[in-house]
Order: structure tokens, then sequence, then C-alpha cells
């Protein structure tokens, strides 16, 4: 990296950019970002304007055409959040091969995809997240070959997000060329600290995404007023036949599970969901960071994203690497 400059950074399979915000907080300018969701795509492009994002099926982008936009630039960082869906054990569908999972599932394959846009890049350092069921079986053996292929070898690093300040519970694996050991926070940061000085949900919001959230049906609404911290509402089915829950009331001093795309909390002392900010900043998203689409869009948006405050503590630790 050249003395004076910032780094530079590519983002697969970017959402609405919260890996990118983290890493975007400790200097780094992000160069390209493809995502095949639209509205994700917006909401990356209104957070990060300097930007070129692709609205594309990354299996659709050649090398050729990465190294075009670029045009000469050099790429010190990749990093993407390749779809989980194929790995987790809250998908009930997934294949019960874990090889299969990233070989045949269509969705897994996406990680070779990663992999190969690795190759055309050659950046200094990658970081690819996922969940840690990308490890099961032999899953890792294959996952080391694969970067060994285009040379790299590779670490599992498995951090917490809680641990580096993140209100929420979120236990995800950094694969990387690089030993990720960042400086954890003082302590945790509990789901009252991050809610308790928002205003009222309103049409007219003075903060971004703070609207009314969908109502419930008068059935719910009368079991959520029995719902007590940290009790669920309904619960569904995952991989095999395991009973997940959905519609938790918060504990308002615990730290809050795991903030899924697919799960909706319950306030802790109103009985409504939370809105699109609430959870945004159960994920450790600032609120200048705004999510465009249609509610569920962005609900999903704010689940499927890295926390930047995680991703932050991550890019602490590159800019380290790179001398920055």
């Amino acid at each position: 990296m050249k003395r004076g400059r910032s780094p530079h950074l590519v983002d697969l399979f970017s959402g609405a950019g919260g890996f990118t915000r983290g890493f975007h907080e400790v200097g780094f300018t992000s160069l390209i970002a493809i995502d095949v969701d639209e509205a994700a795509a917006s909401s990356y492009v209104s957070n990060f304007p300097t930007a070129l994002v692709l609205v594309e099926d990354v299996r659709e982008v050649s090398c050729d055409l990465i190294r075009k936009l670029l045009n000469g630039v050099e790429v010190d960082v990749l990093i993407g959040s390749p779809p989980c869906e194929p790995f987790t054990g809250s998908n009930p569908n997934r294949m019960s091969d874990p090889l299969d999972r990233l070989y045949k599932d269509p969705q897994g394959q996406l990680v070779l995809e990663f992999i190969r846009i690795l190759s055309c890049l050659e950046p200094k350092a990658f970081v690819m997240e996922n969940v840690p069921a990308i490890m099961e079986g032999d899953l890792r053996s294959a996952l080391k070959e694969e970067f060994g292929r285009v040379g790299y070898e590779v670490r599992f690093n498995v951090l917490k997000a809680e641990d580096y300040g993140t209100p929420s519970r979120r236990t995800r694996v950094f694969i990387s060329n690089l030993t990720l050991n960042p400086r954890r926070s003082g302590g945790k940061v509990v789901v009252w600290d991050v809610l308790k000085d928002l205003p009222p949900p309103s049409h007219e919001p003075l903060l971004p995404n703070h609207e009314p959230p969908p109502n419930l049906s008068k059935s719910k609404l009368k079991r959520a007023v029995r719902v007590g911290w940290g009790s669920s509402m309904v619960k569904y089915e995952g991989a095999e036949g395991r009973r997940l829950p959905n519609l938790i009331r918060l504990h308002p001093y615990r730290v809050a599970p795991t903030v899924l795309g697919s799960s909706r909390f319950l306030h802790p002392f109103e009985d409504r969901l939370l809105t699109v900010r609430e959870q945004a900043r159960l994920m450790g998203f600032p609120d200048h960071h705004v999510f465009l689409g249609g509610k569920e869009q962005q609900y999903n948006q704010v689940g499927e994203a890295v926390p930047p405050t995680l991703a932050k503590a991550i890019a602490e630790e590159l800019i380290k690497f790179l001398g920055g």
C-alpha cells in the first residue's frame, strides 16, 4: 500500500454495507461492491456514494470486467459474506452431506465464486464471513484446499460480536489469510443501552428507518401481552427438527439474541415489534446508515449484515497488517 493513501477494499455479497461500514470507519475506501439484491445495492449506494456498485449475480461478473472497472487501481483487501443458508442449522432444507452444501447447493457454490474473485484480484488480505457450520465435517479441509489452490493459506477465526460492543449475540467465522485477534471491548452493551434514548416511532421520524413497525394481528397482540422478557411467542423448525424461537420479548438488561433476516423482536416495554432503526442499533449500525426498499427488505438487510462494530474491530487488525 502506497504511503499517504487510504487502503482499498472490494466487497462481495455486500448487502446494505454493514461489513464495509466497519472498514470505512477506520479509513478504508470501498472501490467496488457486488450484490444481486437491488434494494440492498440501493442502500449501499446511499451509504457509500463513491463506490461503484454492481447489481449482479457474482457468477456473471468476469475477472476481466472487474479489472477493467478498477483501471489499474490496487485492491488491498477483499471482504465478503456469501449466503449462509446452505450451511446454517436454522435451515431445515440444508443438504445432509456437508460437502454437498459447498459443491452441489447453488448458493453454497457462491463461496467458490468468492475464491475465484480472490484469485483474480490477488489482494494482500481477505476476510470472508459465514456461520461456524461452514466448518462442519470435511468442509474445513475442503475450504483449506480451495483457498490453497489460489495461493492463500487460511485461518478460521471464530469471533463473537457481543465481545466487540455489539448489543446482540452473533458468533461467526471469519476465514482469512490472517489470524484475527481484535482487542475486545471493555464490557457488554445491553439492549436498553441502545434503545432507551430513541424517540417514539413516527411516520415523520427524526431518525431514518424509525417509522412504526408492522402491526401485530389481534390474536398475536393478545399473546404478546403475556410474553415475558427473554421468552418467545412462536417457534419454527430448523435443521434436524430443532425448534427455534421467534418473536422474542427482549430482556432490556441483557445482550439481545442473534438478529436474523427472518427474526423479529418484541420491544422490552411496549407490546409492539421493533422498528428497523431499533433492530439496526442492536447490530451496531450508526443512525446515519440508511436502509432502502420495502419494510421487509430493510429488516432483512439489517439481519443479514456483518455488525459494523465487529467489522470495525477486524478492520483495525487489517490496518495494522497493511502498515496504515
